[in-house]
């Protein structure tokens, strides 16, 4: 197995008669992020658990960290680390007291519980809270102790099922950084995320999966262009310009193009002479621009595209599982 990371071959698992996970491939070698995406109960769950040892697979290889996830379960725990949608901690203890805990669950003795847990409060920026009950922190300090957490046992596989699930925007960046220094720092990440843009931001590769299937897996540029061509995004200087600006985009590309509610105009192309075409003929016409972009179709369109955004049959099997 190259890298040691983690690789999955035709895994199958069911709940009864339900199939939840049907074949499904995929990999990712030491060191990279590999994106999960799919519909509500599209099997990414189920993934997840069969990987971290809580599922055993129905039929199919699994591999963790070089290990057979049947043959030896409990090897593969000692290699990997998981983080859910909620955070995990103790509420009553102190962020320091949580990582020593943990620390010595996992068999450290006290003094390198304690050098541990200082280490991971230092690298999640959490020094000024380590000392303070978790039930004082906010939503983002807990989901950055949660992931300290899983990393105390110096993991080299991180299962990260939705992590950013009630961040804000400011919070989910700094996930982002952390989850990057990860993978910069040699661990294997599988993220699970309803969040398209943290996938296309995160992600080396991504496996898209619907009906407990593999419908599309690829680095993030080639799906999009399996999708399918390039789109002209414009947007007038002056709304007034409006009418006069989709009338170029019209007579270039012979198509009407889309107005969204921010006054841009958007329109498919097959390729980057109609967009020079297009800048030539707005400076001709005196139509100033305030943004004029050329680009492949956007994550959140190829995950449309690819899966009609349709909750699968398996929802509700899964959910319960």
């Amino acid at each position: 197995m190259a890298d040691k990371g983690f690789e999955v071959e035709g895994l199958v698992r069911r709940f009864g008669r339900t199939t939840a996970v049907d074949g499904v491939s995929l990999s990712a070698p030491r060191g990279q992020v590999l994106g999960l995406l799919g519909p509500n109960g599209a099997g990414k769950t189920t993934v997840v658990r069969v990987l971290a040892t809580l599922l055993r697979p129905d039929a199919g290889r699994v591999r963790v960290a070089g290990v057979d996830v049947r043959r030896d379960p409990a090897g593969v725990r000692r290699r990997i680390a998981l983080s859910g949608q909620h955070t995990s901690v103790d509420e009553e203890l102190s962020g320091r007291s949580n990582l020593v805990v943990i620390g010595r669950l996992l068999d450290l003795g006290r003094r390198d519980a304690h050098r541990r847990a200082g280490e991971l409060l230092s690298r999640f920026g959490l020094d000024e809270a380590a000392d303070r009950p978790v039930a004082t922190y906010s939503g983002g300090t807990r989901r950055r102790l949660d992931l300290a957490a899983s990393l105390v046992g110096r993991p080299e596989v991180v299962f990260l099922d939705e992590p950013s699930v009630g961040l804000d925007p400011g919070k989910r960046d700094e996930l982002w950084r952390m989850i990057r220094r990860l993978a910069e720092d040699g661990v294997t990440v599988l993220l699970t995320t309803q969040y398209l843009e943290e996938a296309d931001a995160l992600a080396d590769s991504i496996t898209v999966i619907d009906h407990g299937r593999v419908i599309a897996s690829g680095i993030p540029a080639d799906l999009k262009r399996a999708v399918g061509g390039h789109t002209i995004v414009l947007r007038p200087a002056d709304v007034a310009d409006l009418d006069a600006a989709a009338a170029v985009l019209a007579h270039v590309t012979g198509r009407e193009p889309g107005r969204s509610r921010r006054h841009e105009l958007v329109v498919p192309v097959a390729g980057d002479a109609e967009f020079f075409e297009i800048a030539e003929r707005l400076r001709a016409r005196d139509v100033a621009v305030g943004e004029l972009a050329f680009r492949l179709p956007s994550l959140d369109e190829v995950f449309l595209s690819l899966t009609g955004a349709t909750a699968t049959a398996t929802a509700t099997v899964e959910d319960a599982a």
